[in-house]
């Protein structure tokens, strides 16, 4: 999973000075994300966080400041990043690729667990000894990050450390909340790669990488326009731990990608975002309908998956060997590719989706990110 520091109860970072006016500047519009807006000034970019994590809270602000010899507007800007930034962090292996296709993965200096990452341009950095293992106590990561003097850290909120986005306001590094994963629209999660190409003075750049994925990925939708319902496979998702089915929300990202690549989810009744926590009962009832099993976990073969709990042996996908899990591509160290690459790159896991239930409209695609389970 991505590596993450923090933070909650981000209330308390808000600053006390008249918030600024944005109502003069000229916003660049954005496509599909919600969570984010991007203002231009003279000399300067603001950017607006609407939606950092799920809960409700104030707007952040932060100034980008593209003209060092531009008037910086006073205001309560949580923070002010000066470009050009030499020397990034980022905390979540889901920032990762959007170094790599921004074309600015040397200003990598420092991430959490370097394990966990993927990235060929990443690891030869770290080969190098160029990237700092931040550890995982917050309070070493901190620490490491104050001394290494970053000009940005992007900080992933689905932690719950919230002390140190103020150490770091106190020792005057710009923090930045990335909040992509509150986004469930998966072209809207993507656009966040345009976030990060403001904090680098590459917004030209991300509009390019966005547009060919967006072209992509709307290309893929359509394959599945004139197919009848009646064609769509049902399918299951989630895995079981002890005796509950954790299983993706009907309104979730992924839930989404399973839709669009033409089939009917079995759990569709659970609404919401987050995981829906089921019994095995009625998970039972309901996968005698279903055809796939999609995300099941890191499992090796199937006889992996009945010898960690029999009862996955009474699963319809199991019985017919229909399950297929997102672990084929793996970093040298055991990252999990589709952890990290997979929410900027949407088109790829939906036509994954589309080759696994409909094989005949995609005959020369190979899967990327899935991979079938046997033996």
């Amino acid at each position: 999973m991505a590596a993450l520091i923090m933070l909650w109860g981000l209330q308390s970072c808000q600053p006390s000075e008249e918030r600024f006016s944005l109502d003069e500047l000229e916003e660049i519009t954005l496509d599909y994300a919600k969570g984010f807006k991007i203002y231009q000034g003279e000399g300067y970019k603001v950017i607006e966080v609407l939606q950092a994590f799920p809960d409700k809270h104030q707007p952040y602000l932060y100034l980008i400041q593209e003209d060092e010899n531009a008037d910086i507007p006073s205001g309560n800007f949580n923070s002010i990043v000066r470009l050009p930034a030499e020397k990034v962090v980022m905390t979540s292996t889901t920032q990762i690729p959007h170094l790599d296709y921004l074309g600015h993965t040397q200003k990598l200096i420092g991430f959490p667990n370097l394990d966990l990452i993927s990235s060929s341009h990443v690891r030869k950095q770290i080969k190098a000894g160029e990237v700092n293992d931040l550890g995982r106590g917050a309070q070493s990561n901190v620490e490491m990050i104050i001394d290494l003097e970053p000009d940005w850290v992007m900080i992933s909120t689905l932690g719950d450390e919230i002390k140190n986005l103020n150490l770091l306001q106190s020792a005057n590094i710009p923090a930045v909340l990335n909040g992509e994963y509150v986004e469930q629209n998966p072209l809207g999660r993507a656009e966040w790669i345009k976030f990060t190409g403001v904090l680098l003075g590459e917004l030209d750049k991300a509009n390019e990488v966005f547009q060919s994925i967006q072209k992509d990925y709307l290309e893929a939708e359509k394959l599945i326009e004139n197919l009848p319902s009646s064609e769509f496979p049902k399918v299951m998702s989630g895995v079981m731990y002890k005796d509950i089915w954790y299983a993706p929300g009907n309104d979730s990202w992924g839930t989404k990608l399973l839709k669009a690549a033409g089939s009917q989810y079995i759990f569709e009744d659970q609404s919401g975002t987050g995981s829906a926590q089921l019994s095995y009962e009625y998970v039972l009832e309901k996968a005698e309908e279903a055809e796939f099993w999609i995300g099941a976990a890191d499992f090796k073969s199937l006889s992996d998956i009945t010898n960690t709990d029999k009862r996955y042996a009474n699963l319809r996908p199991v019985q017919e060997k229909k399950v297929f899990t997102y672990t084929r591509k793996k970093g040298e160290t055991g990252g999990v590719e589709y952890f990290e690459l997979g929410y900027m790159r949407p088109d790829l896991i939906l036509k994954d989706l589309i080759k696994i239930f409909h094989p005949e409209l995609l005959p020369d695609y190979q899967l990327y990110f899935y991979t079938k389970i046997n033996g």
